[in-house]
């Protein structure tokens, strides 16, 4: 598919007051801690929100009234040093299977000290999206990744 945009990618990265293994497990094991209860793409209200800890794992949330809602798939896993998963959701926040219109979301966790990590994330391919605009401006808004990712630090402190 070609949308007309050149290769698009997002970039934040942010210093967390852990250590490497625990700063990949709060991202990974105790996501729904952290990640904003109002992003969410079921009708209810979301209940959880999970990574599975594997490649080819679900990357989903589960409404209140039960229902999952898949956002892509885990693409690599390898604790504590990264988490790549893709993206599915399109701009306007439904669910695409094709991963063809997939977009990825690596995380890296880089130690800066015992008690100190770097978490550098790329959300790249944003161009396979069917409205990609639409996608990167959503990612790279306030309430994207910049705002996800210290609300994570916060978690993680």
């Amino acid at each position: 598919m070609t949308t007309g945009m050149e290769t698009v990618a997002v970039n934040k990265s942010i210093t967390v007051n852990a250590g490497r293994e625990r700063a990949f497990a709060v991202f990974t094991e105790n996501f729904f801690t952290w990640w904003p209860k109002s992003h969410h793409i079921g009708k209810a209200d979301m209940a959880d929100a999970v990574i599975e800890p594997k490649v080819g794992g679900r990357w989903y949330e589960r409404g209140a009234d039960g229902v999952e809602c898949e956002w892509g798939v885990v693409l690599a896993y390898d604790p504590p040093a990264r988490v790549v998963l893709s993206w599915h959701l399109q701009g306007d926040w439904g669910y695409d299977p094709d991963p063809a219109r997939a977009s990825e979301v690596e995380v890296q966790f880089i130690k800066e000290t015992d008690d100190r990590t770097r978490v550098v994330l790329t959300h790249r391919h944003i161009e396979r999206h069917t409205m990609p605009e639409k996608v990167a401006a959503g990612v790279d808004s306030p309430d994207g990744w910049g705002g996800i990712l210290a609300d994570y630090a916060e978690a993680v402190a």
